[in-house]
């Protein structure tokens, strides 16, 4: 996760934006929302069904070689036996490169960046979707609130809005506090100044169709919350 003086950074910036808006802004900060663990199966799969025909026919050669010498020389029960280890390696190979590519692509470390990004949107949508709805029922009646998640070793955000602020500011506002976190995060740099610079964002359109009017109806802390 960030440290304790970046998210007191993100603390701030909620705080100010919100004294010039009635609407909210949630940051959600998660480590990754999945473990993926299809990943390693996927792989380990693809690799002990694909590398072992590569090798046998690399070595087809020699034992067509040796199949037909036993052949030739009516040594019927040699080429059984032939063909027998043949079997054997092959399923054994097969076996032994599915535990090593399964061992190895479940150190985090490998797993993440073999995970397919498509995989991670779908993840990590899932995962902001489920937060804003649990976040929703705690503020019935409101249509002010923003909601940023991101994900962290996912390297992916998403960003809602309530039905009443999305319907007045369309999607751009919330593409364009996406994209400042996604370049922020690019290359596994700090998403701190992303944040920053998406909060600032998602605030100017809040204050503009939703300018402070006193009370707040729905006071959440602006610290980001972890998960």
């Amino acid at each position: 996760m960030l440290s304790a003086v970046e998210e007191d950074r993100i603390t701030a910036a909620v705080a100010k934006c919100e004294e010039s808006t009635s609407g909210d802004i949630l940051v959600v900060l998660a480590e990754e929302v999945s473990k993926y663990r299809e990943i390693p199966l996927a792989w380990a799969a693809a690799v002990a069904l694909a590398l072992p025909p590569i090798l046998l026919s690399l070595a087809i050669g020699p034992l067509i070689e040796l199949a037909q010498d036993q052949w030739l020389t009516g040594e019927a029960g040699g080429l059984g036996l032939v063909l027998g280890f043949a079997i054997a390696v092959y399923a054994v190979a097969q076996i032994i490169l599915f535990l090593i590519v399964l061992a190895i692509v479940h150190i985090p470390a490998v797993r993440r960046p073999l995970t397919p990004r498509v995989l991670k949107r779908h993840r990590v949508a899932r995962a902001a979707h489920h937060q804003f709805v649990t976040i929703g029922a705690r503020a019935v009646g409101s249509e002010t609130g923003v909601l940023i998640f991101v994900a962290l070793q996912d390297r992916q955000v998403q960003i809602l809005a309530d039905a009443g602020i999305h319907q007045k500011c369309g999607e751009a506002p919330w593409t364009r506090a996406a994209g400042a976190i996604a370049a922020a995060m690019k290359g596994g740099r700090d998403p701190t100044a992303g944040i920053l610079e998406a909060v600032e964002i998602c605030g100017a359109a809040l204050a503009e169709h939703y300018p402070a009017s006193g009370a707040r109806p729905h006071d959440f802390l602006p610290r980001p919350l972890e998960i």
